[in-house]
């Protein structure tokens, strides 16, 4: 059995990047940080990241619209995932994240209403839990990932 690995996903916005976690052991994801962008891609807290974690691998989520065309973030998310594959030298691979805000926003509406979550819900909020979809998407689907950055 291989050894487990840990995989960072990021939620790629052009104000916010939202961050999570996961492992290929138990494959689940738990969301991290949400990393504000100012311009330029922002290098110093991503590369924070990845050293405190050290990844083996990383998950981007790629926008589609609803009919599966592309969504004008497509390719800023494909650039992205391109830049961090260039730049850390691991595998970095896109997954379709069609609703994955959705998904998130419902999730913390239930954290809220039971309690679990007391303040209220962010957009910040939103990007880290739309990142533990897209990663949990990836490990229930891995066959379903649109190639590598690296390819």
């Amino acid at each position: 059995m291989p050894a487990p690995e840990l995989i960072l996903a990021f939620d790629y916005g052009t104000r916010r990047i939202g961050v999570a976690a996961g492992d290929t052991l138990t494959r689940t994801a738990r969301p991290l940080t949400v990393i504000e962008v100012r311009g330029a891609f922002p290098w110093p807290e991503i590369d924070r990241l990845v050293a405190d974690y050290t990844p083996t691998q990383l998950v981007v989520g790629l926008p589609y619209n609803m009919d599966g065309t592309e969504t004008g973030m497509t390719t800023p998310a494909r650039e992205f995932s391109q830049a961090l594959a260039a730049r850390l030298h691991v595998p970095v691979h896109l997954v379709d994240e069609r609703l994955s805000s959705r998904d998130a926003e419902a999730e913390l509406r239930e954290a809220r209403a039971s309690g679990l979550k007391r303040k209220r819900v962010t957009h910040a909020d939103v990007d880290r839990v739309a990142a533990k979809v897209i990663l949990e998407r990836w490990f229930a689907l891995p066959a379903a990932t649109h190639g590598t950055a690296n390819d």
